[in-house]
């Protein structure tokens, strides 16, 4: 199912299962608690009757002599003469080691008489609403005494046939008291317990007001349990919904950027979520996105109108040479501009070439140790006659220093460097080169004292096909010197600047220098 397919719906059922369990373990103890206090409430009552049974049971008037038969020692004898056989009045009773017929003299015990008092009666009174009652049996599995409300329900009867093998004659009871046995069957709880001298007390009551109020209280829980279970589904909905919220709006972006629309942005308020973060570099990447697209759409652009002009000129002389005749002299001038022509074309396409392999890390740079001093020297005396045609003063301050990389490459950024210096200087000016170490790099600056770059073109000046100076679009100026300078440099893991105040541009190359 599809259902089950979303993360927001199956985070929702995880998050319901769990909620269900807790609340049904936090109801299912308190319902369990609730029950216990109940039924020792019951208990406690029970055995408060059965302590109570008992004292009555064994008190002073609860044996009566027979006819013709002694007292119990101890006691005076029915005619009031003392027996002179038997001990003084003050003597105890001796204790029973022959079970419930015989007394401790080997005679006869007399017959249990019970007595029910008016304190008794009060704990079984009908007006209590769990309805006490009682049976008492002696050892002789007949019964004592019983109140008038005894239920005797048949399955509770049979439910109690251990009292019929308790009293068995051949079974005298030990001198402990036994544990009690307790029985539950439908709306009566009862407890059956025995005495030392034999006799059982059985007492128990109607559990129905216990049962409707557990009712009660299951229904109440099982409501509240409900209300809690919807308003934290709700509340869980809510919560789960706007956390997921980021990710629709990565979704709704990505559809429009697929589109065409690259400017689209991913609207984050939390920026300190995980969602929030993946947005924010999401957002990052569609900006790369965008400005690479721009860049392309500008690169091909500028390159389509590099290109547009030298086929401009060679198709115009190829077009005034074929229109009418001419001499020897007319047709190699007209040849001398296509090949001019021709040759920028050249250049401008091996200058492209070498940017995309640089853009695609295809370019080999070799690693080798060389003096980058003497790679300055050598580029400052390729340049030193464009130097002096234009009037322009090279000074050098160029320490010892050696680095690892493409020594020709570096060269080429350095010559590349050293033309601009020049070209764009004054008349008259200088250039001046200073070659130093710092912080483990080799910094080489190049200034020149022309008028400068503008503070708006300054940020631009290694954009491909840019040119600060409008004007500067002869054949050598393609406007991409400066871009493979930077792809150079970066390539060797340097960095490529330019600064510009009034009355010069400074260009620093940074490259590691030579781990010795």
């Amino acid at each position: 199912m599809k259902i089950f397919n979303s993360i927001k719906w199956r985070l929702q059922l995880w998050y319901g299962l769990i909620l269900v369990v807790v609340l049904a373990g936090f109801g299912g103890t308190a319902y369990q608690l609730e029950r216990n206090r109940q039924f020792r409430r019951v208990d406690d009552g029970i055995h408060q009757r059965i302590g109570a049974i008992a004292q009555v049971l064994h008190g002073p008037a609860s044996r009566r002599p027979q006819p013709g038969q002694r007292g119990r020692p101890g006691q005076p004898p029915p005619d009031g003469q003392m027996d002179p056989n038997g001990p003084p009045d003050d003597a105890p009773p001796p204790r029973d080691f022959q079970g419930d017929n015989f007394q401790g003299n080997g005679q006869p015990r007399p017959p249990l008489s019970f007595n029910l008092t008016p304190q008794l009666a009060a704990l079984f009174e009908a007006s209590n609403p769990n309805q006490y009652w009682f049976i008492i049996m002696g050892r002789n599995s007949k019964e004592i005494e019983r109140s008038p409300n005894v239920p005797v329900p048949e399955a509770f009867i049979q439910e109690t046939h251990w009292l019929e093998q308790a009293n068995r004659v051949d079974n005298p009871p030990k001198m402990e008291r036994k544990s009690p046995v307790m029985k539950s069957v439908g709306d009566q709880h009862s407890l059956a317990e025995t005495l030392p001298s034999g006799e059982i007390i059985w007492v128990g009551c109607s559990i129905a007001p216990e049962l409707r109020e557990l009712k009660i209280t299951a229904l109440k829980l099982s409501a509240v349990g409900g209300v809690i279970l919807f308003f934290g589904l709700l509340g869980g909905w809510w919560f789960v919904s706007r956390a997921l919220r980021p990710i629709s709006e990565i979704s709704s972006t990505a559809v429009k950027i697929s589109a065409g629309d690259l400017s689209q942005r991913i609207n984050s308020a939390e920026a300190e979520s995980e969602l929030g973060q993946l947005a924010a570099v999401l957002n990052s990447t569609f900006a790369r996105l965008e400005t690479a697209f721009a860049q392309q759409k500008q690169f091909a652009s500028d390159a389509a109108h590099e290109l547009r002009t030298p086929v401009t000129v060679i198709l115009t002389q190829t077009q005034m040479a074929l229109g009418r005749d001419r001499d020897a002299a007319g047709y190699k001038q007209t040849v001398e501009a296509c090949q001019r022509a021709a040759q920028r074309m050249r250049k401008l396409i091996e200058s492209l070439l070498e940017l995309a392999r640089f853009d695609a890390g295809q370019e080999v740079i070799k690693r080798l140790k060389f003096d980058f001093a003497k790679t300055i020297t050598d580029s400052t005396e390729l340049v030193q006659t464009l130097a002096e045609e234009r009037g322009v003063k090279i000074i050098s301050e160029i320490a010892p220093l050696e680095i690892t990389g493409d020594s020709e490459r570096i060269a080429q950024v350095v010559t590349n460097l050293l033309t601009n210096a020049v070209q764009y200087n004054q008349p008259d000016g200088e250039v001046r080169v200073n070659l130093k170490s710092e912080n483990g790099l080799a910094v080489l600056e190049i200034f020149n004292t022309g008028k400068g770059i503008a503070a708006e073109d300054l940020p631009r000046v290694f954009e491909r096909f840019y040119r600060a100076d409008k004007s500067r679009t002869g054949a050598g100026n393609s406007g991409l010197g400066l871009s493979i300078c930077k792809a150079i440099v970066e390539a060797h893991g340097g960095t490529l600047e330019a600064t510009s105040v009034t009355g010069g541009t400074t260009f620093t190359v940074r490259l590691p220098a030579a781990v010795s």
